[in-house]
């Protein structure tokens, strides 16, 4: 009797104690999966794709606070997308060919199917194929904008400056961007997929290198519009502007700006962000806030693809089909003229925006041609 009372407080001692050591055991576990050091059986899951270990822009959706906001948003790409295809529809039948709003509607579309897959994986936070598919779509969509506002850039260059606009340099470089932007978005891509497909802890490195080169070179294409126009204006013309589509030329480089600073912004601050030092999922940087996830991201697009419709692009940067070389820009304006008939007589009698723009010899020597006195 004596004996089995001696050891019963021993057995619940021992007990005590196991069960006091399985709680700390437990708790290390916890710790080393929230930090990524857990061993092997604890912290990994048994296959892939796996869950990401540090912080993101915007972070895991909600369906209380991300999905009410992803769908304002689907709504706005939807208009957008509907708005360009009429635009691109309208303007076929009546041969006017603007390749662009075709391009603009790809966009929408393609952040029609981002704010879907926002959507989704709100609903279904720990399925990690939809979280990729929505990263992944987020990064790539934005490319079709920065492609559009080169050609914009392109074309006012090649109003500027006929010459040097249309020489094969200056044409095989736009060209090369072109090739290494699609490079760069395969690699950017790769890179993405990959990062939930791995644990080793170089690939990672590597993948996230990847990352870095590919939003940097794109914050890089996003901000060349302001120095190839505002170098195209600083440098001195041989030739008078060669006013292309309809509006003022000072009005295009206005409009290809705006666009231009609102994309550069966005692409700014995801890659000033991301070459932040990684932080764990359970303690995310102010930065990462949603707030920020959707200003830089969906409202600076919308903000584009809205401008693009109002100020009627498709009719301000159209060029001739088939513009090959200096004076082709210039080839609609001379077959309107003689379209119009009476009409070009009265704006004969008007100076042009490109004879403003020029210098007084020039203007003199307009204005003598119209027997109007000299300035």
């Amino acid at each position: 009797m004596h004996a089995v009372s001696f050891g019963l407080p021993t057995l619940v001692k021992e007990a005590e104690g196991d069960h006091e050591a399985q709680s700390r055991r437990d708790t290390l576990i916890v710790k080393s999966v929230t930090s990524g050091t857990a061993g092997p059986q604890q912290q990994r899951p048994q296959h892939a794709p796996y869950p990401p270990r540090t912080a993101s822009l915007g972070g895991v959706p909600t369906v209380d606070t991300d999905v009410p906001i992803t769908a304002v948003f689907l709504f706005l790409f939807l208009c957008g997308a509907i708005s360009h295809m009429t635009i691109f529809q309208l303007n076929n039948k009546r041969g006017h060919k603007f390749i662009m709003s075709g391009m603009l509607f790809g966009f929408c579309m393609a952040r029609i199917v981002t704010c879907v897959m926002r959507i989704v994986w709100a609903t279904r936070p720990r399925h990690i194929p939809i979280a990729i598919a929505a990263q992944v779509f987020v990064a790539a969509g934005v490319v079709l904008l920065y492609v559009i506002n080169l050609i914009f850039a392109q074309r006012i260059i090649r109003a500027a400056h006929p010459h040097s606009g249309w020489h094969p340099v200056f044409s095989r470089a736009f060209q090369a961007v072109y090739i290494l932007i699609v490079i760069t978005l395969i690699m950017l891509i790769t890179g993405n997929i990959q990062n939930f497909y791995t644990l080793n802890s170089n690939t990672k490195r590597i993948d996230r290198d990847i990352i870095l080169y590919g939003q940097t070179f794109y914050t890089i294409v996003s901000f060349l519009p302001f120095p190839l126009v505002l170098g195209g204006l600083v440098i001195p013309r041989k030739t008078r502007v060669e006013k292309f589509g309809s509006g003022r030329f000072r009005s295009k480089i206005v409009i290809l700006l705006t666009a231009a600073f609102l994309l550069c912004l966005g692409a700014s601050f995801r890659v000033g962000t991301s070459y932040k030092t990684p932080r764990p999922l359970t303690d995310p940087p102010v930065y990462f806030d949603k707030v920020f996830f959707y200003m830089f991201n969906f409202t600076v697009e919308i903000l584009v693809i809205i401008l693009y419709v109002v100020v009627r692009v498709d009719q301000r940067f159209h060029v001739p089909d088939g513009s090959k070389g200096p004076g082709d820009y210039s080839r609609s304006k001379v077959w309107s003229a003689k379209q119009e008939g009476t009409a070009n007589t009265i704006r004969g009698r008007i100076l042009s925006e490109e004879e403003v723009f020029d210098d007084a010899v020039e203007l003199s020597r307009v204005a003598s041609r119209r027997g109007q006195p000299r300035v």
